[in-house]
């Protein structure tokens, strides 16, 4: 039915009343006295107290629910042409992402950004492992030749977790496919020097697929052979490609999944400098197919940057560009100018960084994606929220800030896909990660993100984070839907249904934050407990 014509009249105590199927609404008197919190205006704007807040500083009012959980729509822009179903993306760290990660991460909805820590044709190589991926086939399986033993195929094992391994004769993806090596044929035999050729299921005994078979066809295959394992081959018999029947099982669909509307290639962006060479690694990732680059510097207010920018948007204008990283408007209007798509906003804030101690420069993250993120939306830019996320809370109290997405290392840097292997520290099962300013990143070259110029005088590095250790997470199959699930679930009791709505809301003044005291944040958190076991999902 139509809504009452009738005049709305406040009651005797205040309330707005209207027709009979309408709620209340709060007095303006109530809604003035903060009772009901206050505005992003009033906290970041109309700040006396000259105070910067970080995301633990801060906790946004509940909103009134009217949609289910299902309802939440968390789709995003990456950048101004670029589009996601979920606003995550993966830090270019070389503990965080490389080809594993960003495949994942894009299969996922997101995205995942290749570090800068490789040679340029290594980096390429890596967009093209992305490029090239077709979900539920390995593309790049781990191979030995027949002359190999079954001490390799055991060390295979205990590093990577399997033993389904192809045989070509040149040990390598491409060569001819001689045979499969799998646990049941090593799992009597003691004499670790026994050549693989002597105990492997030969070529003329194996199940194989022709290139150009699909993934329902291939099922079928292993269905009726009751194989683990289906090796893809090419009209030379060469091994292109490996499907395993628990992968098919993972892997069997992606609805959410970044993909190019043309290609149906999956998304993914790398990382570069700003060095003059740095032009060449960009042509070298356009050619492998990147669909966005990010301009890596932990200072991205430079005219090095300014003059990369524009070099990547004259001489590649379909390029996405991702420019930063900055954390005030007047760092962010010289990137827009020059024409960036998005923008990376985040200084000395992650858990690994130590730019604002080393260097007594940055901002607290709260305020910096706030400040940013309203003066960016003036030119239609999205922003990126980059470091100090912890929590699922961490990442909902980012997007109702104005971030477009949040880019992770931390929370990612433990996950399966990650580069690194697992190892043991007091029980506990953990993976390293390290900043890309500590002196081991910088040494395999990440030293370009906090040195611009490349000379002698620039000879004593001087660390801007540390390495250590996160503690396992699990594969990012079951991960990243527990932080999407967890997002959901923020801005439904925050009462917004879309990352849309939380914006208009957050600039219209309608969403509510107050500023949490020390002792607020820890009965937010845990406590009063002996002894407690924290469990994700």
């Amino acid at each position: 039915m139509p809504p009452s014509n009738k005049k709305r009249q406040k009651t005797e105590n205040g309330h707005c009343n209207g027709a009979a199927d309408e709620l209340w609404e709060i007095d303006e008197e109530t809604l003035n006295s903060g009772a009901v919190g206050f505005t992003a205006s009033q906290l970041f704007i109309k700040n006396p107290s000259c105070v910067a807040y970080t995301y633990d500083d801060i906790i946004m009012m509940p909103g009134h629910i009217n949609f289910g959980l299902g309802d939440v729509d968390i789709s995003t822009k990456l950048t101004k042409e670029i589009s996601l179903k979920v606003p995550f993306v993966s830090s270019p760290m070389d503990t965080v992402t490389e080809h594993k990660m960003a495949i994942a991460m894009a299969l996922q909805g997101g995205i995942g950004i290749i570090h800068s820590n490789f040679t340029a044709d290594d980096q390429a190589d890596q967009v093209r492992k992305v490029k090239r991926f077709e979900n539920g086939f390995i593309t790049d399986p781990i191979c030995l030749c027949p002359n190999s033993t079954v001490a390799d195929v055991i060390k295979i094992k205990e590093e990577h977790g399997y033993s389904g391994i192809p045989i070509t004769d040149t040990g390598e993806m491409g060569g001819k496919l001689m045979g499969l090596v799998s646990s049941r044929d090593i799992t009597f035999i003691s004499d670790l020097t026994v050549k693989i050729q002597e105990i492997m299921t030969p070529r003329d005994k194996l199940s194989v697929a022709k290139k150009g078979v699909n993934l329902h066809d291939a099922n079928e295959i292993l269905k009726e052979t009751k194989k683990g394992k289906l090796p893809v081959v090419n009209e030379n018999d060469e091994l292109i490609s490996l499907i395993a029947r628990t992968d098919l099982l993972k892997n069997s669909e992606f609805a959410q999944a970044s993909k190019d509307p043309v290609t149906k290639q999956l998304l993914v962006g790398a990382a570069i400098g700003t060095r003059p060479e740095d032009r060449d690694r960009a042509a070298k990732l356009v050619d492998a197919g990147v669909d966005v680059i990010v301009v890596d510097s932990s200072q991205g207010d430079s005219v090095y940057q300014l003059e990369i920018v524009k070099h990547l948007k004259s001489t590649h204008p379909k390029l996405q560009v991702i420019a930063g990283n900055v954390v005030t408007p007047s760092q962010a209007i010289h990137l827009i100018q020059a024409g960036a798509d998005g923008l990376r906003v985040g200084m000395g804030i992650g858990s690994i960084c130590t730019t604002q101690e080393v260097c007594a420069v940055g901002r607290a993250q709260a305020s910096a994606v706030f400040h940013v993120a309203k003066f960016a939306r003036k030119y239609g830019i999205p922003i990126l929220a980059d470091g100090g996320i912890k929590s699922t809370g961490h990442i909902t109290k980012a997007l109702a800030l104005g971030a477009s997405c949040v880019m992770m290392g931390s929370m990612l840097a433990g996950t399966d896909e990650a580069p690194g292997e697992y190892f043991y520290q007091d029980g506990v099962r953990l993976k390293r990660y390290r900043g890309m300013g500590s002196i081991e990143a910088m040494s395999k070259g990440s030293e370009k993100r906090y040195v611009w110029e490349n000379n002698s005088a620039h000879s004593i590095k001087v660390a801007q984070g540390v390495s250590g250790a996160v503690q396992d997470k699990g594969t990012l199959l079951r991960y990243i839907p527990y932080l999407v699930q967890g997002v959901r679930h923020g801005m439904q009791d925050a009462g917004v249904k879309s990352l849309d709505e939380t914006w208009e809301k957050l600039y219209s003044d309608k969403l509510r934050f107050e500023i949490r005291s020390p002792a607020a944040q820890k009965e937010g958190g845990v406590h009063g407990l002996h002894s407690y076991q924290k469990r994700l999902f």
